[in-house]
């Protein structure tokens, strides 16, 4: 028992270490996402998420502390996809047509 109870501990202290990124808003085609991983990982976090929403990708707005500001983009809006400075935007996996 006392095993147990020392591996929970443990691995809830090396949890603790690791980043964390959540949508904190989504109203519309903006989302505002908290994060303190790298801004690349928040890149693909937040192309995902829009892509999700049946979206083209997320092009960055802003940056403020730990939150950025995205805005998900429709490929009809003839808007371009910006990605956070020093970070690129992975291509969508296109499903082949057959």
């Amino acid at each position: 028992m006392k095993k147990i109870l020392l591996l929970t501990a443990i691995s809830s202290l090396i949890l603790t270490g690791c980043y964390s990124t959540q949508i904190n808003m989504s109203m519309g085609n903006m989302r505002l996402i908290s994060s303190s991983a790298d801004p690349q990982d928040v890149m693909d976090f937040a192309s995902k998420a829009c892509r999700n929403d049946f979206y083209e990708g997320a092009s960055f707005l802003s940056k403020a502390g730990k939150e950025y500001r995205f805005k998900c983009v429709k490929a009809q809006d003839n808007e371009i996809l910006i990605p956070i400075p020093g970070t690129t935007i992975a291509p969508a996996v296109k499903a082949e047509a057959k």
